[in-house]
């Protein structure tokens, strides 16, 4: 077993970190609970696994029935340290208890500033840096994308296939997958290009050929359809999440960072998903070595309580003018506190190790599974976000209602398991940094019959 694991979550002995199915999957309470949803809650708002969650710590959730599910979801990459994380209950709660909220653009208060010194230290990069704190991962792309345009004058944005960047109006525009994010929803904004994705699985000219045949096509295509001098950012994801945990090759990255410090255009490196340890560097674009202009990150910076936040060049961001900037809630202060408690956690609990070490558990396991499912046809991810993409055997054509089977048969056995992927037929595996290591292998174990049995 590796040692980078965590097998000992500080502070939840109050929670086992079991494995317990006690009723059917949702059982009577949270089926109770899903009723009295249906009459109160809008439908658009969706839920993976309706489960009524009373408890969570560690590697498990616990529902309204007794049952305690293995978690392989994070809360969507959020939960990196863990939901019930000491460090954060303390300093949520002592915060709390002095005051949690006067609005930093009204009156200021230095845990903002703390986490804006903290990000402007640990992202890529030793140039001089600049931080504001928002409230949502959309929130920061959204403003990554107003900074841009003001920094360089310019209007023209690219992004890439399979990208997700959120649900606003400008963020929705960003993204590539029309159900169910988009569809509807129009029209949307202005001034927005997308770009062939280096996507080794699905390129026609192979894998080996994809990180410069990628890039080749995008360069080109900017240059011919956009012009470079009008591109204010690229947009993208070091390693794309909703779009299936999409890994670009070596290469394409830094391909494309190039190209836009040669053209004046802002590499905005959209972390949201994939910053704070969850990759095994403590942001993705590390793995390169790529330094972003901006760099937007949400999800695993506060442990749960919102938090996002725009970190760039200072010379980029310096350039607006005061009050073009910031919102109502944006770095709040109990949100703060909770951020500072996280990136304490991450360095004195060696995170990003542990992230590295679940990779190399979960990576292995699942090229054995592949090696014995040919509806497997692609095992890919680095660190703890790793995925599998469910095809029809003999064919690249995805398979989503395989993938939904199999997530179902997961759920039901106490697994809790996100689908993914432009075509829904990606299972992205997402387990805290503190999971314990025999939960982590029980997981993989519960997924190893989710198979079996179909």
């Amino acid at each position: 077993m590796s040692s980078q694991i965590f097998d000992g979550p500080a502070g939840l002995d109050r929670l086992p970190q079991e494995r317990r199915v006690v009723t059917e999957i949702p059982g009577p309470r949270s089926r109770a609970l899903q009723e009295r949803r249906a009459a109160a809650v809008a439908p658009g708002v969706s839920s993976v696994l309706p489960v009524y969650v009373v408890d969570a710590g560690g590697g498990v959730v616990v529902d309204a029935d007794g049952n305690s599910l293995i978690d392989f979801g994070s809360g969507i990459a959020v939960t990196n340290v863990g939901n019930a994380n000491p460090r954060v209950a303390e300093r949520v709660a002592a915060q709390a208890g002095r005051f949690t909220h006067t609005c930093f653009m009204v009156a200021p208060y230095e845990s903002y500033v703390a986490v804006c010194e903290a990000l402007n230290r640990l992202t890529p990069g030793d140039h001089e840096k600049r931080t504001f704190l928002v409230n949502s991962g959309a929130e920061a792309v959204e403003n990554a994308v107003k900074v841009a345009r003001y920094a360089t004058g310019r209007q023209a944005v690219v992004v890439f296939d399979h990208g997700y960047h959120g649900r606003t109006l400008l963020t929705m525009t960003l993204t590539a997958k029309n159900m169910p994010y988009k569809h509807g929803f129009g029209p949307y904004a202005p001034e927005v290009y997308r770009m062939p994705m280096a996507y080794p699985f699905r390129w026609p000219g192979g894998p080996e050929n994809c990180a410069s045949e990628a890039a080749e096509q995008a360069i080109d295509q900017i240059t011919k359809q956009i012009g470079a001098g009008n591109v204010a950012a690229v947009v993208i994801e070091p390693i794309q999440g909703e779009g299936g945990f999409v890994v670009p090759p070596d290469g394409f990255l830094t391909a494309i960072a190039g190209f836009c410090r040669d053209n004046g255009i802002l590499f905005v490196a959209d972390e949201v998903q994939t910053g704070f340890a969850r990759t095994g560097d403590l942001f993705a674009c590390e793995h390169e070595g790529v330094v972003p202009d901006i760099i937007t990150t949400a999800k695993g910076i506060a442990g749960g309580m919102p938090l996002a936040a725009v970190t760039g060049r200072a010379d980029i961001l310096d350039t607006v003018h005061p009050g073009g900037l910031g919102g109502t809630y944006g770095g709040n202060p109990v949100s703060c506190e909770a951020a500072l408690a996280v990136l304490d956690e991450i360095e004195n609990g060696k995170l990003v190790e542990r992230a590295r070490g679940i990779g190399e558990i979960m990576l292995p396991r699942l090229r054995a599974l592949a090696g014995r499912h040919d509806a497997i046809g692609d095992v890919r991810g680095r660190g703890a976000m790793t995925a599998i993409e469910l095809v029809r055997p003999g064919t690249k054509e995805p398979d989503p209602g395989l993938t939904s089977r199999v997530a179902r048969r997961c759920h039901e056995s106490g697994l809790l398991v996100l689908t993914a992927g432009t075509y829904g037929n990606v299972l992205r595996f997402l387990p805290p940094l503190v999971i314990p290591e025999h939960l982590l292998l029980e997981g993989l174990d519960v997924l190893d019959e989710a198979f079996a049995a179909l």
